[in-house]
């Protein structure tokens, strides 16, 4: 497939099929230029190769903001970048990775995303395939010390609209039950949302909201980190 910009190509690696629907892996070919994985869900941009300063400055920041990240769960895989920023950092002893779309996994694992079999190679990771709400309902209490919750650009910006439930009371209950005494839960969020931040004060009491600019293909945007401390 071309784009309008004739020297612009997009060639499919790998398409999967689930519940929730397509989920796409191409590549972005431009003439002069190194190629681009992108990923697709639905046929919505998720993420690419290209633009990854959000997800490491996700997870950068977090780490920030605990003491010692000795156990850490990064909710959503993509293309593995917050995963990688959070394993760059050496106080982390055991990075819980939840995805659930086991065909996104099955491509980092098997090579089909180049830089995955690396990353999940080192021995800190644990990927588990499943809906983070179920996994983290199910962790044993007080078992992490800091949970980054990465599965969409935040509650404005679902990737399937049964995610709506992670900005809830129920599942950020769950989140904080999981977390250890000086534990952080930490959302991402590509816009401000008051909804979110009432609801982490229902359930932890308090909620910062840190404005976190990011450089974007030349130009400046501001989004946001909604944390809440046990």
């Amino acid at each position: 497939m071309r784009d309008s910009d004739s020297s612009l190509q997009y060639v499919e690696i790998a398409r999967a099929e689930s519940e929730r629907g397509e989920l796409v892996l191409r590549e972005r070919r431009s003439e002069g230029a190194p190629s681009v994985l992108e990923l697709r869900a639905n046929g919505v941009f998720v993420m690419d190769t290209l633009e990854t300063s959000t997800e490491r400055a996700l997870a950068s920041a977090a780490l920030e903001l605990v003491e010692d990240p000795r156990a850490v769960v990064v909710a959503g895989l993509g293309l593995g970048y917050t995963m990688h920023e959070v394993l760059a950092d050496s106080r982390v002893e055991k990075c819980a990775v939840v995805e659930i779309e086991h065909a996104l996994v099955d491509w980092m694992r098997g090579g089909t995303i180049p830089h995955g079999p690396a990353l999940l190679a080192d021995q800190r990771v644990t990927v588990v395939v499943a809906d983070v709400a179920v996994a983290l309902a199910e962790a044993r209490p007080a078992s992490y010390d800091l949970i980054l919750l990465d599965v969409d650009n935040g509650p404005g910006y679902l990737v399937h609209e049964e995610n709506a439930a992670l900005y809830r009371a129920p599942f950020l209950a769950a989140g904080r039950a999981a977390l250890r005494p000086g534990g952080v839960l930490v959302i991402w969020s590509a816009a401000e949302s008051p909804d979110l931040a009432r609801a982490l004060t229902e359930v932890f009491g308090t909620c910062e909201e840190r404005p976190h600019p990011v450089r974007l293909q030349d130009r400046d945007e501001t989004y946001w980190l909604y944390v809440a401390r046990v």
